[in-house]
């Protein structure tokens, strides 16, 4: 099983690093310097408002999806049918409770236009991540790595194609830009769609409410889940937007800082999207998942210290080579948010080995307490720092939340406490502080070479202090 995780995850990981930064850093970048820091705000905070809302979108009905076809691959015939006609249902209900929701909160009816395109646009996201839950239920990793990236890619196409014609720098740039994000997930729904039915034996539009119930009520417990974690992650923009004076700028200032950890994000949460079928197989067949929670820790939080720390001390040069205005302030928003890479990387591991056994329950009270210490944090420090504050807010949440998930799997699952693994990572992220210190602070080249150096120099602090083995990483390919 670690075999066939390590050689899929890594083609996961190949494609989406070959696609998505190019989309991440470069044209949604270009997007946001064509349309401003004030328009993309506002785009950004809607963005995260309709998340927000995709409880009734999705209802949990994707990761449960997943969890049950990797366990019972004979339902995808027996349950697409329905389940497709469910989620278009709810999509309508979804669609027609933002707009009531945008109202209360006064958007006005440009802002309206924006939350209405942007809703459907959530619908398709989730819709292409539902059909994706049934290829990666059914192992199929490598038809699922092309879909993940396939929206990018045509995003990517039809926005160089707009910037080269100064589509954006019009006044209704914004809009445009979520048009062409509209088309892009058009047709990669129909490319998934077309996939799946290949896979099932039969398929009609029907609503069984019996089924639907049934399905509901098993999927409450994951959809309370994505709405208390979706809280506490995506509504630090909508609460700037609305409480600062000037929210659309600062909106757009975070946002500017959020844009690489959206990117390194990706890759924690491709590798949990692949973690779940297999925890979920593994544990129905009473097969023991601590060694491959040891090898994941160490594949995903190794980078993910390198990468947090790396981009503190480096924060003012990353910020600077990509955006020209808001430098200071987003410099300081973005050394934060990366911190907590750190810990994103943690939550996607252990939460998703919770979420497979079913521990349901305890995710739920964690979450609720997550989202709650966040948003009084967050209305404290907005009114005190602004964006930053916010930024303050997410990464101290992230890591309280992070910490009761590894404490709450050591219980449930009984793991040993691997002092020696502790003790290796408490030395090797010594030793990256150290190392960003001295590239950043002692050395006179450039600052990307010293960036490289450093780079380079905690990939061979990770080997010397034994946390990566070359020789552990054969023997799992080998005989894994």
């Amino acid at each position: 099983m670690q075999k066939k995780f390590v050689a899929n995850l890594a083609l996961l990981l190949f494609m989406n690093l070959l696609i998505k930064p190019i989309y991440i850093l470069g044209i949604d970048r270009a997007v946001q310097v064509e349309v401003g820091a004030a328009n993309y705000g506002i785009y950004f905070a809607i963005f995260n408002f309709t998340f927000l809302l995709t409880i009734i979108l999705d209802f949990g009905i994707t990761n449960f999806n997943n969890k049950n076809i990797a366990q019972n691959n004979h339902l995808l015939t027996k349950h697409f049918s329905s389940l497709v006609s469910l989620k278009l249902l709810l999509a309508v209900a979804y669609i027609i409770i933002c707009v009531l929701a945008g109202f209360i909160i006064g958007y006005d009816i440009r802002l309206m236009k924006l939350l209405l395109v942007q809703g459907f646009n959530m619908f398709l996201v989730f819709f292409i991540l539902y059909l994706r839950s049934n290829l990666a239920g059914l192992h199929l990793f490598k038809t699922d790595s092309i879909v993940s990236v396939l929206d990018r890619l045509i995003l990517i196409v039809l926005c160089i194609f707009m910037l080269k014609n100064d589509v954006f720098k019009s006044e209704e740039g914004i809009m445009y830009f979520v048009y062409a994000q509209t088309a892009s997930y058009l047709l990669t729904t129909v490319t998934a769609f077309i996939i799946i039915l290949s896979k099932t034996h039969s398929f009609s539009f029907k609503f069984d409410k019996a089924f639907s119930l049934m399905i509901l009520k098993k999927s409450l417990p994951f959809a309370i889940l994505t709405l208390l974690m979706s809280f506490y992650n995506r509504i630090d923009t909508v609460m700037i937007e609305r409480i600062l004076p000037d929210g659309d700028v600062q909106s757009g200032i975070y946002a500017q800082a959020f844009r690489i950890l959206d990117a390194t994000n990706m890759i924690a949460f491709l590798t949990a999207g692949m973690l779940l079928p297999i925890f979920s197989r593994m544990l129905k067949y009473k097969e023991s998942v601590e060694p491959l929670v040891k090898l994941i820790s160490t594949l995903l939080l190794t980078p993910a210290i390198v990468v947090g720390i790396g981009c503190l001390f480096y924060s003012t040069e990353l910020m600077e080579l990509m955006y020209k205005e808001h430098i200071e302030d987003s410099a300081k928003i973005f050394g934060l948010l990366m911190m907590s890479f750190i810990a994103v990387s943690t939550t996607y591991i252990f939460g998703t080995l919770l979420t497979a056994n079913g521990n349901m329950r305890q995710l739920n009270y964690m979450a609720a307490s997550g989202m709650l210490f966040n948003i009084i944090l967050n209305y404290i420090l907005i009114k005190q720092y602004n964006a930053y504050g916010s930024a303050i807010s997410s990464m101290i949440t992230q890591f309280v939340t992070a910490g009761i998930q590894v404490f709450i799997a050591q219980k449930i699952f009984k793991f040993k406490v691997n002092v020696r693994l502790i003790n290796t990572f408490i030395v090797f992220t010594v030793g990256i502080v150290g190392i960003n210190y001295a590239t950043h602070e002692l050395l006179n080249f450039h600052w990307m070479i010293r960036f490289a150096i450093m780079v380079a120099t905690s990939a061979i602090w990770a080997f010397i202090t034994g946390i990566i083995s070359l020789k552990s990483m054969f023997r799992i390919m080998k005989y894994g």
